[in-house]
């Protein structure tokens, strides 16, 4: 048996920070919250409902999770955050629309209670908004400086033992790594001479690691994931994880695409196209942006299908995906799907998916989730990159050389495996020789 890790209790209070309180803020807010007084149950995380299997089958030993690992309880949750438009999460949730009112109602007071700082907010990197709600500053050094008396008075306020940090902010222009992202020395020079290469998302990024504050990205945006926030992330001894949250279509191709390879179907196309309303639908309405969610979402299906291993099957496959701005949608997104795949003697078959998804309902546990295994892992002395948490994103983080795992199937093994070896215990093969 491997030898447990020495894991800190979860005592105390955890605060949990989101940089954006919009939609998937406010909805994983109201979620906990209803929860917590019995209201509603927390469907689709897994840190609250879903079972871990120990050893052998016939063993029977198959514990909840929370049950299993020492996870930061739903009473022992704070949340707070900053945004650059709603003052308070009633309020955003009830501009998100993605609640009903009868939903709203019985949590009130508790959302109103949280409370919005003002947004670290620049427009050139999401044109479609206006922020009404910014800090203002000498540089981004002393931006960042503010988030960071911002974190702190947040933990003295709320007595909080523990902070985690969740980007729940918009999706980014489009960009790709600089001098200024090399080490973390270039990255402060960078914010004293207000670089326009430094996004806001870095400078969350950046704060969250200087206060010890574990983070996650769960957008597309360029963040936690450069070596100025590799190299800072060691040194601080701050776990982190990202990006982009896998909700709708992208949930389905993780799903999909690995059934299709289990059984050796080939693959001509597959053609992807969304309509939603919302927020990020306004903000993806900007080429840039759109860009920055295209790369996120075309990197799954070559990694999962491995075209270099089976040229004859995946080889040559028109992979496309659009994304259409359309209000009366709102936070309810549909995801459409065109699969051009292939059988025996290569007979053409089709398959379309129609998802109607309502895509804060489905990233708001993941929120939960990325915050209380986060914790953990701090917990646990864990620092750097948590790969084990690539089942929660659209582009996982890597180490640079060994490409991103997508399959959703062998990233819930992992992340379950890593539970299990924490805890002392076997990993599970499913293997059934001996």
């Amino acid at each position: 048996m491997p030898e447990p890790l020495n894991i800190a209790e979860a005592t105390g209070r955890l605060g949990i920070l989101t940089p954006g309180m919009g939609a998937v803020a406010s909805t994983a807010y109201a979620g906990v919250i209803a929860a917590r007084k019995g209201l509603a149950a927390p469907i689709g995380s897994l840190t609250q409902m879903a079972h871990i299997r120990l050893g052998a089958r016939g063993e029977g030993r198959n514990p909840l999770i929370r049950e299993f690992v020492p996870l930061a309880q739903l009473d022992d949750l704070v949340f707070g955050g900053w945004d650059p438009i709603s003052p308070n999460a009633l309020e955003a949730a009830r501009t998100a629309g993605v609640l009903e009112e009868s939903d709203i109602a019985p949590i009130s007071s508790e959302l109103e209670g949280v409370v919005a700082m003002s947004a670290v907010f620049d427009q050139r990197w999401v044109k479609r908004l206006d922020g009404v709600r910014v800090k203002t500053g000498e540089n981004m050094f002393d931006l960042a400086e503010q988030l960071i008396a911002d974190i702190e008075r947040f933990r003295s306020e709320n007595g909080c033992d523990r902070l985690v940090m969740v980007w729940c902010g918009s999706t980014e222009a489009y960009q790709e790594a600089t001098a200024v992202h090399e080490t973390v020395e270039s990255f402060e020079a960078g914010m004293r001479a207000n670089d326009e290469n430094i996004s806001p998302s870095q400078l969350y990024a950046y704060a969250a690691m200087v206060s010890g504050v574990p983070f996650a990205n769960g957008a597309p945006n360029l963040s936690a994931d450069l070596p100025c926030m590799v190299e800072l992330a060691a040194r601080q001894g701050v776990p982190y994880t990202g990006k982009d949250f896998k909700t709708g279509q992208t949930l389905m191709k993780t799903i999909l695409a690995p059934g299709f390879k289990a059984r050796m179907l080939g693959m001509r196309g597959w053609y992807s196209t969304n309509i939603l309303g919302n927020r990020d639908g306004e903000v993806l309405d900007d080429p840039e942006n759109f860009k920055t969610k295209e790369v996120s979402k075309l990197g799954v299906l070559d990694t999962i299908l491995q075209p270099e291993v089976y040229p004859e099957l995946y080889g040559n496959i028109d992979h496309v995906v659009r994304i259409n701005y359309y209000p009366p949608r709102g936070d309810n997104k549909e995801g459409w799907d065109a699969i051009d795949i292939f059988g025996w003697m290569g007979y053409p078959m089709q398959i379309k998916v129609d998802f109607l998804c309502r895509d804060s309902i489905l990233a708001a546990p993941i929120v939960l989730d990325l915050a209380l295994f986060l914790d953990l892992a701090q917990r646990a002395g864990q620092s750097g990159n948590q790969e084990w948490l690539s089942f929660y994103w659209k582009s996982p983080h890597t180490d640079g050389v060994t490409p991103a795992e997508h399959d959703i199937f062998i990233q819930q093994t992992k992340l379950k495996n890593t539970l299990r070896e924490w805890m002392g215990e076997q990993p599970v093969t499913h293997s059934e020789a001996g």
